[in-house]
């Protein structure tokens, strides 16, 4: 074979495994793309389905996606940066509240809400207070006034003068959701400022006590940390914190507890709050009957036709089933009869009569739906206004 044969078979070999090379090289290229783009779509739609929490007041849930709708921010990339996010948004707001009483000093914590000055914390911080002042997130301290406080749902306004480091915006605990993240921000035990501490919605309308319609929480709480907001990973103030089970609370049960965090719902401290601010006090409504919450263990055990509702009788304090004078007495309500809806709004696991009446002002009237001997009724009730020493 001559050299000018030996140089076309070299030339032939070099072109075919130039080919070769360009073939393996590109399935690497091609195959390195497609890995990319298959992990950009998976973290994209990972972005997607953290910040499904993440919601302006009012958006709804079962909305569906438009060609115009608002792409999520691509600063947003995990969980993580929508806490980090909703906690930059809130924190200038969040203040510490010192209350000098005649047996010492106390603290707490409470969120501004307004540009009026206006701070929400809770009743039992401020209560018996001689002076009251607040600490801002970049420790410097202000004198601070009483303007209103409501014990039955654990709700106090203050207010101080001056510019404002921040202002909490307030969102729509309705939209708030089982397994959803939340955050509380306080100062436990009055020194740590601006501690932030991350859960999830345990549950909606807990009753602790006498309170009704909670929020339930695994964010940590600790004493301090109460009038504190608990917020959304939109950055909004849907619960003020109020209370935590420890062992020492009353239920029967020496098992160690843990995570048993409370709060107000803005759906119940916001008229509150809009009350105090307008006229230092709050007026609630009053229908009038003595009623037990009814749930499906309950109903079982008292043989009724329906698993929710109120259902109207004597308390065992000796509170009459329908007290004398009242609103339920005029609409001519009875022992035994089950109240169902105010407005057509259900009364359920999630919403109970105290809850709902709450929304309302006396002399407002509703429309009220009952079971009596099981047949379903409707009468219109105006309410009437709750005696100061109940």
């Amino acid at each position: 074979m001559d050299s000018r044969t030996l140089h076309r078979f070299a030339l032939i070999a070099m072109l075919l495994l130039g080919v070769f090379i360009g073939i393996g090289g590109g399935a690497v290229a091609g195959g390195a793309a497609a890995y990319y783009l298959v992990g950009e779509r998976m973290a994209a739609q990972s972005v997607a389905m953290s910040a499904q929490p993440v919601r302006a007041e009012n958006d709804s849930l079962t909305q569906q996606p438009t060609a115009a709708a608002p792409q999520v921010p691509s600063v947003i990339d995990n969980i993580s940066d929508a806490q980090v996010s909703a906690v930059q948004k809130v924190s200038p707001a969040v203040v510490t509240v010192i209350s000098q009483t005649a047996e010492g000093n106390g603290s707490g914590s409470g969120v501004i809400i307004s540009d009026r000055g206006y701070i929400v914390t809770n009743n039992h911080v401020v209560e018996s207070a001689r002076n009251l002042a607040v600490v801002f997130a970049d420790s410097s301290r202000r004198e601070a006034e009483l303007i209103g406080t409501d014990p039955l749902n654990d709700i106090a306004v203050i207010r101080v003068e001056g510019s404002l480091p921040g202002i909490a915006e307030i969102g729509d605990a309705t939209l708030l959701q089982p397994g959803e993240t939340v955050l509380a921000i306080g100062s436990p035990l009055g020194n740590f400022r601006n501690t932030v501490t991350s859960g999830v919605i345990s549950a909606l309308n807990r009753s602790v006590g006498p309170m009704e319609g909670l929020i339930q929480t695994d964010a940590a709480i600790n004493s301090g940390n109460s009038g504190g907001p608990l917020i959304n990973l939109a950055g909004q103030v849907v619960g003020i914190n109020t209370l935590v089970v420890r062992n020492d609370f009353n239920f029967g049960n020496a098992a160690p507890v843990e995570g048993l965090g409370f709060a107000v719902p803005s759906t119940i401290f916001r008229n509150i709050v809009d009350q105090l601010i307008a006229t230092g006090e709050v007026r609630y409504p009053f229908l009038g009957v003595s009623y037990l919450s009814l749930d499906g263990q309950l109903a079982a055990e008292l043989n009724l036709p329906v698993q929710s509702g109120a259902l109207i009788r004597s308390s065992q304090q000796g509170v009459p089933a329908v007290q004398p004078g009242t609103a339920a007495e005029r609409a001519g309500l009875q022992e035994g009869d089950i109240i169902t809806a105010i407005d057509d709004e259900q009364l359920d696991g999630m919403t109970s009569l105290r809850q709902v009446l709450l929304q309302r002002r006396p002399g407002d009237t509703v429309r009220l739906t009952f079971l009596r001997d099981g047949e379903e009724q409707t009468v219109e009730v105006t309410l009437g206004e709750r005696p100061s020493d109940l």
